[in-house]
């Protein structure tokens, strides 16, 4: 196939999940204890025995909001499609293989990072589950990508919180075929710079597929949910504001910790992470290890590794856009973040047209799609 557009950054959230996957697949010591599908007010929504909301079945983004016509404009323009009354009718564009292909071709994408279900482990609140979980949605990407192995890049979903678990399925999925892993960073978990992380390292270089950080909300849902009114809307605010540079302190973390001197193998790409953070964070690394922390084992700049193993990636950001220089072109990757409503799907030639207009037709190139076909072995 030749590609033109590749997206680093796309979803099948847990929304759009069928609906009885993980009951229907869990052993039978877990069965009861799988999200599931039941109904509510607004519709079928997904939940679990503890009574977690994981949103409405086909819903709004990846916590499967509502559909309020007006609220969102992005959204709007998704609906435009008949995503959502799709999604109403049991039509799951977003989760079936064939009919998710034709919503690519609308967008000019020829190929797509698929990130997973990692964040409905907090709201499930039972470890031992979410391994299974994440078990089963693992097998299924594997059967999702088939039809279409040179389009579909699936990322399996890292058990979260269990670092043992989490190294047993690197290897396992490693010998499925799945193209790369993605790890939560969640609030409750050890930074990256603990000796903890060290096994997992290990097992991401030995399979040599790269790793996935994906931005994440910085507080645990039942703190957002108790705000009411304006203060709820200004903590939403806030929390998409900013959230992207959370991410800065697992680079530095990874790095500081001297990962990617150890284990050159370990690849790492930030999902949905914004660029323009990137070149100021290497900056002011590149200060710190000259100035007072020559002993941390590593033999280049920190912005060396970024450069030698590290990728970012962004759906629109007029400042990254500005500062590719300084963190090396090669080191980025546009995403259309479908199926989220901060995406640009299913505009991505006129938002891409925006904020690269000014720049040569082979560094645009490179950023839509020659970088990621690297990445992925796709090129």
């Amino acid at each position: 196939m030749k590609y033109t557009r590749i997206s680093a950054d796309c979803h099948i959230d847990m929304p759009w999940m069928p609906p009885d996957l993980f009951t229907s697949n869990a052993t039978p010591a877990m069965k009861d204890r799988m999200p599931f599908v039941t109904d509510g007010l607004d519709g079928p929504y997904w939940t679990s025995r503890k009574g977690g909301s994981f949103g409405l079945l086909n819903g709004v983004g990846p916590a499967g909001q509502k559909y309020i016509p007006g609220q969102h404009h992005r959204v709007d323009v998704m609906a435009a499609t008949g995503l959502y009354e799709d999604g109403k009718k049991g039509i799951q564009r977003v989760s079936n293989p064939h009919l998710r292909i034709k919503d690519m071709d609308r967008d000019g994408v020829q190929a797509e990072v698929l990130f997973g279900i990692l964040g409905a482990a907090t709201r499930l609140d039972d470890h031992e589950a979410a391994n299974e979980m994440f078990r089963i949605y693992n097998d299924w990407l594997v059967d999702f990508c088939k039809p279409y192995p040179g389009r579909y890049i699936g990322l399996a979903c890292l058990p979260y919180g269990d670092i043992e678990a989490a190294v047993k399925e690197v290897y396992r999925v490693a010998a499925l075929g799945l193209r790369g892993l993605e790890l939560s960073c969640s609030w409750d978990m050890e930074p990256m710079w603990h000796p903890v992380w060290e096994p997992l390292w290990k097992a991401v270089h030995d399979v040599s597929l790269p790793l996935h950080f994906h931005t994440f909300p910085t507080l645990p849902p039942g703190v957002f949910e108790k705000q009411q009114g304006l203060t709820r809307r200004a903590a939403f605010f806030t929390v998409v504001s900013h959230f992207q540079l959370n991410l800065a302190a697992i680079l530095a973390g990874i790095i500081g910790a001297a990962v990617l001197e150890r284990y050159p193998n370990v690849r790492i790409s930030f999902g949905e992470s914004g660029i323009g953070w990137i070149p100021y964070v290497l900056d002011r690394m590149d200060y710190e290890w000259e100035d007072r922390f020559r002993d941390l084992g590593l033999s280049m700049r920190p912005s060396d590794y970024w450069k030698r193993q590290c990728k970012g990636t962004f759906q629109f950001d007029r400042i990254g856009a500005k500062l590719l220089d300084d963190m090396g072109v090669e080191t980025a990757m546009w995403g259309s973040d479908y199926p989220h409503g901060d995406g640009v799907w299913p505009e991505s030639e006129k938002w891409i047209a925006d904020q690269f207009g000014h720049l040569p037709a082979g560094v645009v190139h490179k950023i839509t799609c020659e970088n990621a076909g690297k990445f992925y072995g796709l090129m």
